[in-house]
């Protein structure tokens, strides 16, 4: 790999001398770019970093000071070098703040140069090798994995971990999750009858090193802190596992009372047959834990015990594919949204069902889309026939029906979605533009200005806004400066000068500059080439 280098100096004269004294590539650099001045850099820098800029001090426009902060600024890890005819301590001083490679005074030796440029490569290559030493990666990656698998678990319980990846998290996360059962408990520590002079958090500390000690090694249980409680997830044998696992942690319970001074319940969740469906058993066990005002404390809870209907497998697996719809919604997969929907509805329709529980069920498909709609600010109607009764009219549809009118709603709403972000995207890069138009003669009007009153990131406004546009913000707003710069030259009798300042110029030969740079000749050249009617002579 070669490093990129960057020479700035108004007079190229000198810059090709430069690039002219070294063999670039034998000293692993590339051959370097050209700029010049420091607002030219800035632009170059902002599409294409380099790795090292060689600047001048005295530029037009910007100083080689002025842009070596503004570097240090944006890209951090840059390398400077300065050069200047000026032996001044201040100017050294100056440098050696910015924390620049070299200070280097003309006329420059080219041993000395080459000298320089080695020792760059061989501290960047050193940053590069650090970055990527394996071994120090590993002992990093060793020191983040408690809290790796923290967030995997924290992840895996709400349902944001994508099936596909599972077994690739616990492989690099180094979990063992076996199973082949699975069954989340919350180990719940109450609040309100803490020992004295004992806080909640060194409670919680103290019951999850008691659970871990008595639960873990019989069940391989894995246990994590989320949202205020310790969670386990014990993995079994076989599914009749979880009455002794239900008794083991009632007497945890006990134990912990009686060693921790705590007041704990346990809730636990159903029997699952895989890893993904963990958030189905945990989504129970929150479940048998809101039992404890009917059950009492200081016990464990078993929700397929207390709550059958709620604590079955196939109710949850239904609640959870039904939000894997509302996933597949806001993708732009249409056909895997189809086969979700259609999948939806043949297991949770499978086996016996009377005509009030099809009823029951349609009900709540509607009720769940309804939700979703408002929740998204859609209007109701571009989904459902207007004034039509879609309760009534849905409920009376066949289960083949029911597909078919759950997959034409949902691909409405998946288009609507998609809309609405394309929507958006246009209204925020519209509202750039507008605001360039109404205020392009502004002579600090910049990237960081009109991101403070679109209320957004720099980084996510450059982004969008090149994706849309096909240009750099920059870049759009000299063009367009230009474009009104050529308008008046035309239309204004005006000096040079003053049509600079109109344009957002405060300095006229920066403008002559970028003028001839778009144009190819400079305003005042370009002027006298008008004839008296407006138009450009032959």
């Amino acid at each position: 790999m070669k490093y990129k280098v960057l020479l700035v100096d108004d007079e190229e004269e000198v810059s090709q001398a430069i690039k002219r004294k070294l063999d670039w590539d034998e000293i692993g650099f590339e051959i370097p770019e050209y700029a010049h001045n420091g607002l030219e850099a800035l632009e170059f820098a902002e599409d294409n970093t380099p790795d090292v800029v060689m600047t001048d001090i005295q530029m037009p426009y910007m100083t080689g000071l002025e842009l070596s902060k503004k570097l240090k600024q944006l890209y951090p890890g840059i390398r400077i070098i300065i050069f200047s005819g000026y032996d001044e301590f201040e100017y050294a001083k100056e440098a050696i703040r910015l924390e620049a490679e070299e200070y280097i005074l003309k006329p420059i030796d080219a041993e000395e140069l080459k000298n320089v440029f080695t020792r760059i490569r061989e501290s960047l290559d050193k940053e590069r090798d650090d970055r990527q030493n394996l071994e120090k990666l590993q002992s990093y990656y060793m020191e983040s994995l408690p809290l790796l698998q923290e967030d995997f678990f924290a992840a895996l319980l709400d349902g944001k971990v994508d099936e596909k990846r599972i077994d690739k998290y616990i492989k690099d996360y180094q979990i063992d999750l076996k199973g082949p059962y699975y069954c989340t408990a919350i180990i719940h520590a109450s609040t309100t009858d803490l020992p004295e002079g004992m806080s909640h958090v060194l409670l919680s500390v103290s019951v999850r090193r008691l659970a871990e000690e008595k639960l873990s090694p019989m069940w391989n249980a894995k246990f994590f802190s989320y949202l205020g409680n310790t969670v386990a997830i014990a993995q079994f044998d076989n599914e009749n596992e979880i009455i002794k696992f239900t008794d083991e942690c009632d007497r945890f319970c006990r134990l912990a009372l009686s060693v921790c001074k705590a007041n704990v319940t346990v809730g636990i969740g159903p029997v699952v047959s895989s890893v993904d469906a963990i958030t189905t058993s945990y989504s129970g066990a929150k479940d048998a834990l809101s039992y404890r005002v009917l059950y009492g404390t200081t016990k464990a809870i078993n929700i397929s015990e207390i709550a059958p209907a709620q604590g079955t497998k196939n109710n949850q697996d239904n609640e959870a594919d039904f939000h894997d719809i509302f996933k597949k919604i806001k993708m732009e997969d249409e056909e895997a949204l189809l086969n979700t929907v259609e999948n939806y509805v043949m297991q949770s329709t499978r086996g016996q069902m009377s005509v009030q529980d099809y009823r029951f069920f349609v009900i709540d498909i509607i009720g769940e889309l309804y939700r979703f709609i408002k929740g998204n600010q859609i209007d109701p109607e571009k989904i459902f026939e207007t004034g039509e009764d879609i309760y009534a009219t849905v409920s009376q549809l066949d289960k083949n029906e029911l597909i078919n009118w759950l997959k034409a709603s949902c691909k409405k709403l998946q288009q609507i979605m998609r809309e609405k972000r394309t929507d958006t995207t246009k209204s925020f890069v519209g509202k750039a533009i507008e605001y360039v138009e109404d205020h392009y003669a502004d002579q600090d009007l910049s990237v960081d200005r009109i991101c403070m009153e679109l209320s957004v990131s720099s980084a996510y406004f450059s982004t969008v806004f090149k994706k849309e546009t096909g240009r750099t913000f920059v870049t759009y707003l000299t063009d367009y400066r230009m474009e009104k710069a050529l308008q008046l030259l035309i239309e204004k009798d005006e000096k040079t000068y003053v049509i600079a300042q109109q344009v957002g110029y405060a300095d006229p030969n920066y403008f002559s500059y970028v003028f001839k740079k778009q144009f190819g000749t400079s305003p005042s050249k370009y002027k006298q080439g008008l004839t008296g009617d407006g138009n450009k002579k032959a």
